[in-house]
């Protein structure tokens, strides 16, 4: 049986909460295991949860009517994800898929919300990475529209870092699973394309590229450097 304790505390968005609030938690949660390419949710969906990623990777995607799928983002073990936890009337934009083997763990809307209304201390952590993401996903709007090759890419890197909420606090790095080709494939671009201006940020000593996993050493210096191209 799988104690969901560490994984509370582990996870970016209950970090506000003091040890007695996430034990309320384990009772309520429930562990998923899915298959890859396995659907989690589809969009327009009506489901109030908070999602954890305890292993495998998750793609946060969309699809037209032919099935053709885009996605927005690929989440590594640790990351969250379930933003409608907090306004369970709203449909999900996008929907969720499986991209490995995954174990997920659930926690209600419901649960969390009346668990947070008894320790409103938590509430300024979550509010701020609720925030955080939301400027992210706009800089990306913003950039698809009226910015070049490289501003768009290296928005992409600095919104996953966001999702992954996986922020070193020591040196204010982060590092998670994503090749070139997926990063290609979220932007609708060719392999060529985003890897020639990978390595040009690379060059810079802003990115990492090994081994599966991009690493981001110091994300205010990618910031800036985005940043200045505008």
């Amino acid at each position: 049986m799988i104690n969901p304790i560490p994984i509370f505390k582990a996870c970016p968005l209950l970090g506000g909460l003091p040890d007695h609030a996430i034990a309320e938690l384990a009772p309520s949660a429930r562990i998923r295991t899915y298959d890859a390419d396995e659907v989690i949710y589809l969009p327009g969906s009506m489901q109030s949860q908070l999602s954890i990623v305890a292993k495998g990777r998750v793609r946060i995607c969309s699809s037209n009517s032919e099935g053709r799928e885009a996605t927005l983002a690929i989440l590594d073990t640790g990351a969250w994800f379930g933003d409608t936890v907090f306004s369970p009337g709203m449909r999900r934009v996008f929907g969720a898929t499986a991209h490995d083997d995954c174990l997920i763990v659930d926690v209600p809307g419901s649960e969390l919300r009346a668990v947070l209304a008894r320790n409103p201390v938590a509430y300024p952590v979550a509010l701020d990475l609720l925030s955080r993401r939301l400027w992210a996903a706009m800089s990306i709007i913003q950039d698809d529209v009226l910015g070049g090759t490289e501003v768009r890419i290296g928005r992409r890197l600095l919104f996953l870092a966001q999702m992954h909420n996986s922020t070193n606090q020591e040196n204010g790095g982060a590092s998670f699973r994503l090749t070139r080709e997926l990063l290609a494939n979220m932007m609708g671009m060719t392999r060529q394309g985003v890897h020639a201006v990978l390595k040009k940020i690379e060059t810079q000593g802003l990115i990492e590229f090994a081994y599966g996993r991009v690493t981001i050493p110091d994300i205010a210096r990618l910031q800036a450097y985005v940043d200045a191209l505008d």
